[in-house]
């Protein structure tokens, strides 16, 4: 395993600031290779599929808090640069993955401000947690243990927070008919709107 670094290293000039968190090397042929693993993983996953729809998928980083580290409010930088690509995705949405219980350190908590409040996030290892890269958010300080995730961003299909929301409801409420013997010819048009309605707002 490759030596934890400075997680400022991904950092925007602002962002930096209030960065305090180590980082495995892009570079480093482990953290590819579990980068790698958490990409399988997530094209496997249909509710991820639905939720993002996504487009292109940065490859995932791997953070690690120790006892005092934090990363203070922040909005994600809109563009990424994917290393060793000519290719550069807009941050629609931002992804962690937590890698510990909870249970393993004290704070570490995610902090999102959206529209709707004021989230605290502190999932089980192996959960999951995708937010708009638009939104302010932060790391509270780990006061015990270490605290390790994965984290990357997503560019999706339907750039809208709103329209990609209305989607995935919509897919669900399909899917959830569909197990329960809904009238196929109701289910058929329900579809059919959602197919247009992903034809009209995707962006390729």
């Amino acid at each position: 395993m490759a030596a934890w670094g400075d997680g400022r290293v991904t950092a925007g000039h602002l962002s930096a600031q209030v960065k305090v968190n180590r980082q495995l090397p892009q570079e480093d042929a482990t953290a590819r290779e579990l980068s790698d693993e958490v990409l399988r993983a997530l094209e496997r996953n249909p509710r991820f599929i639905s939720g993002t729809l996504p487009r292109h998928v940065y490859p995932p980083l791997f953070n690690r808090y120790e006892a005092g580290m934090s990363f203070g409010g922040h909005v994600d930088n809109a563009i990424r640069q994917i290393p060793g690509t000519p290719h550069r995705l807009r941050t629609d949405i931002s992804a962690t993955v937590f890698l510990n219980e909870p249970g393993e350190y004290d704070g570490g908590e995610l902090v999102i401000e959206d529209t709707y409040g004021t989230h605290s996030v502190k999932f089980a290892a192996g959960d999951m947690v995708l937010y708009p890269s638009s939104s302010v958010h932060r790391v509270l300080p780990v006061t015990r243990g270490v605290r390790t995730a994965a984290f990357f961003w997503i560019q999706s299909m339907i750039r809208d927070d709103a329209d990609r929301r209305l989607l995935f409801d919509l897919d669900i409420s399909i899917q959830e008919l569909t197990h329960a013997g809904a009238n196929s010819d109701a289910v058929t048009r329900l579809t059919a709107c959602y197919h247009n309605l992903l034809r009209r707002w995707s962006e390729l």
